[in-house]
């Protein structure tokens, strides 16, 4: 199934957060927090300013994102979980980093 989202709104997959400490210290799931960071897989064509001319976003698919700790909408997808939010609710775009783990659990 193929997702399109609306106006300036984005598909984010969550990306993995480590499962150890620094020191080695092994983090059971119960104690992970969710992670704040994420990958766009699809995006929307915009938001209109007042005088009705469209803006596009920002971000595109496959940047690797930060957003914040309550943002978006958790939605199931083909099985696999995805949030959704406004481009406003994204605090910033990570450049100059590997490729993205794989999603969170």
């Amino acid at each position: 199934m193929k997702f399109k989202p609306l106006h300036d709104r984005v598909l984010v997959r969550r990306l993995e957060s480590d499962t150890r400490t620094k020191g080695g210290i092994i983090i059971p799931d119960t104690a992970k927090e969710k992670p704040q960071e994420g990958e766009v897989i699809a995006v929307g064509a915009g938001a209109r300013d007042e005088s009705g001319k469209l803006v596009p976003l920002d971000v595109k698919a496959g940047d690797r994102i930060l957003f914040g700790k309550w943002s978006g909408t958790e939605v199931k997808i083909d099985g696999e979980d995805f949030l959704i939010m406004k481009e406003s609710d994204i605090l910033g775009i990570i450049e100059g980093v590997a490729e993205p783990s794989r999603k969170a659990a």
